[in-house]
């Protein structure tokens, strides 16, 4: 195998006019979404405040919270689609003398030691494992996974911390865009309800035909419409609340990280959690005036993450990983480092390993 086949990530790809046509269609269910903000607009700012409500002091208060509101949602929109992912770091590929000895391997033990002597070669902080305590490794992007990495199939690579693929914002939901996505469903939900609120009393007149104006229609619809936005999103949003309050991703909630304990490898849905503030702090970050703004707060670098409990036969944990930030420190920004230390020091590495849920 030459070193070019080697060190290239293994994903099958299209290419010509179906992949041309395949990124264009990706882009669909955002352009659906923006031109319902965009009809809603039309609807809700020019049909409804300019041409219908009477009141100088009740259209002012409308469109001074509407156009607020809007920002919000458009800004963390936007930071949730263009967000570049979190990928894997150059450290966790299989160089070409590693991968031909993995792939030229007989059994799977030979394999596992492959990968189990490059990653204490290389300080690799990986700590979660397969059901048959094996190390975690792409087959396609030929490198092992960080701890909460996972492949999506639609990106085509590795993304760090993956929580899901979303179409709706064409990109995958993950460490480096988390925090913009739940502002999106946040704001998005209180862009709903506002519009749903303020246009109530016009559709009771509609209702009781009362409404003798031109733009009745688009009042109607555009009361429907945030009624039934905010249905699926108040399910969504208190969904991932939930995620966040429990350190879990949406893949960790259907399949569990497997942590050690003592000599057996078992699954915990908790393995992650600091309690709920400070679940809440590692989205967020610790500086609370960028809580509620769609600008990057996260703590931690996406590769490493406290747990919650550590086993004594892991007690080199906190170790290892400072000797990866070490390793890392030439490539890592001042301030990037700092807020991973932070992240560290929140950890409580306790003797036992709770059970696991």
């Amino acid at each position: 195998m030459s070193t070019a086949a080697g060190m290239a990530p293994r994903f099958s790809a299209m290419s010509g006019p179906c992949k041309i046509c395949f990124k264009a269609a990706k882009w669909l269910p955002v352009l659906f979404i923006v031109s319902v903000v965009v009809w809603s607009y039309y609807a809700y700012v020019i049909q409804l405040n300019l041409l219908t409500v009477d009141s100088i002091i009740e259209k002012s208060f409308y469109l001074l919270l509407y156009h607020f509101l809007l920002v919000l949602f458009l800004w963390a929109y936007w930071q949730t689609i263009f967000t570049d992912i979190g990928r894997v770091p150059k450290q966790f590929r299989l160089p070409p003398a590693e991968l031909d000895r993995y792939e030229s391997a007989e059994t799977d033990e030979a394999r596992r030691a492959v990968l189990e002597g490059f990653t204490q070669k290389q300080n690799l902080p990986v700590y979660n494992r397969t059901m048959t305590g094996d190390i975690r490794y792409c087959e396609k992007c030929v490198q092992i996974k960080p701890d909460r990495c996972h492949h999506c199939s639609v990106c085509g690579e590795c993304v760090l911390k993956l929580d899901h693929h979303c179409p709706w914002v064409n990109n995958c939901v993950a460490f480096t865009n988390y925090k913009f996505f739940i502002l999106f469903l946040g704001y998005a939900l209180l862009y709903c309800l506002f519009i749903a609120a303020t246009t109530l009393q016009y559709f009771i007149k509609f209702w009781k035909n009362q409404l003798e104006v031109p733009a009745k229609f688009h009042i109607l619809f555009v009361f429907f419409v945030s009624i039934m936005f905010a249905i699926s999103l108040v399910s969504l949003f208190g969904y991932h609340i939930f995620l966040v309050v429990k350190n879990r991703s949406t893949l960790e909630s259907f399949r569990a990280p497997i942590f050690q304990l003592r000599n057996t490898w078992v699954q915990d849905k908790d393995g992650f959690s600091l309690g709920a503030f400070n679940n809440f702090i590692e989205v967020f970050g610790d500086n609370r005036s960028l809580w509620f703004l769609p600008l990057a707060s996260s703590l931690g670098d996406g590769v490493t993450y406290p747990q919650r409990c550590v086993d004594e036969d892991t007690d080199d944990l906190l170790g290892a990983r400072q000797r990866w930030a070490e390793d890392e420190e030439n490539e890592l920004t001042a301030g990037y480092i700092n807020n991973h230390a932070h992240a560290l020091e929140e950890v409580v590495v306790q003797a036992n390993h709770t059970n696991p849920v």
